[in-house]
């Protein structure tokens, strides 16, 4: 397999290794029953050592696209020095664990990314635990009801020997990667409390991960352990890398795209919106993050909540409860809670 220069007219998603920039690449890695499809990796190399930015997935599919993808360069899966991974969800994490057991690649990750990564290597952890709570929380029931029918009853967690702890936790600063290339880390909560971007300044590149993507808002705050108000800390991540250098963008979904700062934007000027329109929920009636979820609309296709299914019900629910949260912060919304569950009225 060739590598391929990035083409507009082609699907992200369709395997390959693409030419971004010289020495950097991105390979898109299958993602099972997700509605994103694909994840993005991206090789960085000098022509002797070779880094990974994100993983993927730890499937079988997704080693072979990967270890086909490397052969177009003259590399192989037992030449990576080092993995990069913008955050600890598992399709940017845990092929990275596999293929360090097996090659002895390093392993870098966001130092605030910790506590989630403990949570994932629980084995006596229920899976989606914070999830379900704070669903409760947002007066969501009927949709913890669905999911615990889903993953029958919730049982321990079958897969913490996949979360090993990384090699180097990642702190905000310059490191050099290559001989030659320089990135700076960029600690961007919001998303997860330890995400991070990777900022090549010299090449005019920055590897966004989930932070800033071309076609969806990323969720928010999905992440075993909990933060306080997690969409504020994404805004202000967002206006963090606002006021760096515009550059190029390599997202971990999606297609490359000539400005961070042009999606940024669209980004901010979202999120201001859709804080309007929550704020109008209550102003009509909605009580609960489950009640206002309800009168909102979802998707580019303009959905309903219960068109979604019931995991984007679950990531629904509970952006709608981060964006409750962040009104109350600001004085927009006050909130009481009765019987562990949060209930919202006009300021």
């Amino acid at each position: 397999m060739e590598p391929i220069a990035e083409d507009d007219a082609r699907a992200w998603t369709e395997p390959g290794i693409y030419v971004v920039a010289p020495g950097v690449y991105r390979i898109p890695l299958p993602l099972p029953n997700d509605g994103l499809r694909a994840v993005n990796v991206y090789a960085l190399t000098d022509g002797s050592d070779l880094v990974l930015i994100d993983s993927g997935w730890a499937l079988d599919q997704a080693r072979e696209q990967l270890a086909t993808a490397l052969h177009g360069i003259g590399a192989g899966l037992g030449d990576i020095s080092q993995f990069l991974v913008t955050h600890v969800h598992r399709d940017h994490y845990t092929q990275a664990v596999a293929l360090r057991r097996e090659f002895g690649g390093k392993i870098a990750l966001g130092e605030l990314e910790q506590a989630s990564l403990e949570l994932c290597a629980d084995p006596d952890a229920l899976p989606m635990a914070t999830q379900l709570g704070q669903l409760h929380r947002a007066g969501a029931d009927p949709v913890v009801d669905t999911l615990r029918q889903m993953f029958g009853g919730m049982r321990r967690n079958t897969d913490a020997m996949i979360w090993e702890t990384p090699d180097e936790w990642l702190t905000p600063g310059r490191r050099s990667v290559l001989p030659g290339r320089d990135l700076d880390v960029v600690h961007t909560p919001g998303h997860t409390a330890g995400h991070v971007v990777f900022d090549d300044g010299a090449a005019g590149l920055m590897f966004t991960g989930d932070h800033v993507l071309p076609h969806i808002t990323p969720s928010i705050g999905f992440q075993p352990g909990g933060a306080e108000l997690p969409l504020r800390d994404f805004l202000d991540s967002l206006r963090l890398v606002r006021g760096m250098p515009d550059r190029r963008m390599l997202p971990a979904h999606g297609k490359v795209s000539d400005s961070v700062h042009q999606r940024i934007d669209e980004l901010l000027d979202h999120h201001e919106e859709r804080l309007a329109r929550t704020a109008e929920t209550i102003e009509q009636g909605a009580t609960t993050a489950y009640e206002a979820a309800l009168r909102l609309a979802w998707t580019r296709r303009r959905r309903r909540l219960g068109e979604l299914d019931p995991f984007n019900q679950m990531l629904a629910v509970n952006e709608t409860g981060a964006h409750l949260d962040l009104l109350v912060h600001q004085g927009k919304l006050a909130a009481t809670e009765e019987s562990g569950v949060r209930l919202y009225r006009l300021g």
